[in-house]
């Protein structure tokens, strides 16, 4: 059902962007801008939303997704000890995205770069860090100006405790931004101002508002903005008509909502120009945030519908089969469907030695291959889940408890004759098996808990055993 509600909100949705849309080229056909010169103009700003999403999204996206994996949070968790494979992780993931990766570990107090530099965190080297550490925010974005100037986004990590782990931040060269800011502002007399919510001029194509050293300007010192009234400042100034550097200029005003950035065009007007070209920054300002709005509803739009479709599909990432939340799925499905279904927990026979004997990866191995023995031993109707560890789970619906008794006797007789290669060590596997089975609908736990007796009578008896548990009626 989750499927055909996020589809159901799908098709409203792209339906809002059509009306959208038409809304929006009716808005621009009957506009009374010159035809070639408002293709041209608008031709002239494409790029700027082209950077936006490429420059400036894809860093965002990237870093909340690899924010969540489980491998950042361990190391962030232990870094002691683990320095060779945090920077190892970075340098995969620089080389991956070719972007710049770094972990500021509160633990160790050390930020690690994927360039493999090691910088102790303390105020004066790293005063960032400290500074955004006090801060509300768990995402920030930032500019960080020195020779290469680079945009930042900085995540804080925390572990399942919610205790805070430090700062994972990846960053991306913008010296294309600038390089083709200042090829447009030639072409086309154009000037580009991105100002952060506390109005410091953070991307310019006018080389003498740019950052010296590690000080921002700031919007407010420039010429023109100061000649405005305190009511003209403190409100948008989209479609503002001004004097810049002695011309007659229309500001265009943008907001870029992920940063909290915003983006001033500043065009420089003839007189007898004046009112085309307001009607033009018009135009082409709203069609910027259609397709900027338009780029955040498809990449929201695909977060969600693919969030549903993991809940409907989820796998075990180590054996391939499904986990423990898609069987519980499955379950309830079979329990919907009313059809009776015989439950069986498999559990491996001393496979904690496996691991402290031949280590951790022995036991991956064992557990991957016994879960294709299975898989392929099990019938097309059932359904095969690692329950969690070294326990597996079976669903045989419409089975009934004796026919899965055989059937997993058959299974227990072929997993003990079955030899397990890792590496240069061969290793015998036996599992003790757990069965019980539901005619009428129940909630899972007490099926579950039916076939865990069978299972503790079966290791209690020795273990590489079959036993049925059924449950007692009311």
């Amino acid at each position: 059902m989750n499927i055909f509600r996020t589809l159901h909100r799908s098709i409203l949705m792209l339906f809002a962007v059509v009306v959208v849309s038409i809304v929006t080229l009716v808005h621009i056909s009957v506009s009374n801008i010159v035809a070639e010169q408002s293709r041209a103009q608008q031709q002239s700003h494409s790029p700027a939303v082209k950077l936006i999403v490429e420059q400036l999204m894809q860093p965002l996206h990237i870093s909340q997704t690899l924010a969540k994996a489980r491998e950042l949070k361990e190391l962030m968790n232990h870094p002691q000890g683990k320095e060779d494979e945090i920077f190892a992780m970075l340098a995969r993931l620089n080389k991956e995205f070719d972007l710049n990766f770094f972990i500021a570990s509160e633990i160790s107090r050390i930020q690690y770069n994927s360039t493999g530099r090691r910088i102790e965190l303390n105020e004066e080297k790293v005063n960032w860090y400290f500074r955004y550490k006090e801060q509300p925010e768990k995402a920030m974005a930032d500019i960080g100006q020195w020779q290469n100037p680079q945009f930042y986004i900085d995540l804080k990590i925390y572990n399942e405790n919610d205790e805070f782990l430090g700062v994972f931040g990846v960053g991306k060269s913008l010296n294309g931004f600038t390089e083709i800011f200042s090829e447009y502002k030639k072409a086309y007399g154009y000037d580009f101002i991105f100002v952060d919510q506390n109005k410091d001029i953070t991307l310019t194509s006018d080389p003498e508002l740019l950052v010296q050293g590690i000080t921002f300007k700031n919007l407010t010192d420039l010429p023109w903005f100061q000649a405005l009234n305190e009511t003209q400042q403190a409100s948008s100034l989209n479609n503002l008509l001004l004097d810049v550097d002695g011309k007659e200029s229309l500001i265009a005003e943008l907001n870029i909502q992920p940063f909290d950035w915003t983006l001033y065009l500043i065009t420089p007007l003839e007189s007898r120009q004046t009112e085309i070209s307001r009607g033009f920054i018009i135009s082409v300002v709203t069609l910027l945030a259609i397709i900027f709005g338009l780029f955040l509803l498809i990449y929201n739009l695909l977060y969600y519908f693919k969030k549903d479709m993991q809940k409907i599909k989820q796998i075990d990432i180590l054996t391939e089969l499904s986990n423990r939340s898609n069987m519980t799925l499955k379950f309830e499905e079979l329990m919907y469907e009313q059809q009776s279904v015989s439950l069986v927990l498999i559990d491996l026979d001393n496979f904690k030695p496996i691991n402290d004997t031949h280590g951790r990866k022995a036991g991956d191995i064992v557990l991957r291959q016994i879960a294709q023995m299975l898989q392929s031993e099990v019938r097309e109707s059932d359904f095969l889940g690692r329950w969690g560890g070294e326990e597996f789970i079976l669903l045989m619906p419409n089975t009934g408890p004796h026919e899965a008794v055989e059937i997993c006797q058959g299974l227990c007789h072929k997993l003990a004759a079955m030899t397990i290669t890792t590496g240069s060590t061969s290793i015998q596997m036996t599992a003790s098996f757990g069965v019980s089975f539901t005619a009428i609908q129940r909630p899972m736990s007490e099926v579950i808990s039916a076939a865990d007796d069978a299972l503790f009578v079966a290791k209690r008896e020795g273990r590489n055993l079959v036993k049925m548990q059924l449950i007692k009626s009311d």
